[in-house]
């Protein structure tokens, strides 16, 4: 069954792009001075200048992605570093996918 939180992240176009960047984070952010693109995420500060936001506009759209378990964040010094979760979205995709 689709819980609320996870229809509430999948009913935004910026947070679906945010998702789309994070699948291939090389190519679609610069390098970054700590934390690693692929491995520890990308830093909240380039997703929210991509997207063209406030820092607390991304931060809450950030936010609701990780309450529905599509992202995880990983913080690094002082800031945010967020990726996928291929895990969780595997399954999302699974049930959106399973008979209504």
């Amino acid at each position: 069954m689709l819980d609320v939180d996870l229809v509430k992240a999948l009913a935004n176009d910026k947070r679906l792009l945010v998702l789309e960047w994070l699948r291939d984070p090389e190519r679609h952010f610069p390098p970054q001075r700590d934390g690693d693109l692929v491995r520890d995420g990308v830093c909240s500060l380039f997703i929210a200048g991509k997207l063209g936001v406030s820092q607390p506009t991304c931060g809450e759209h950030l936010k609701v992605l990780a309450k529905a378990g599509l992202i995880r964040g990983t913080k690094i010094k002082q800031w945010v570093f967020y990726r996928r979760d291929e895990e969780r979205i595997a399954e999302v995709k699974e049930l959106l996918a399973g008979d209504w």
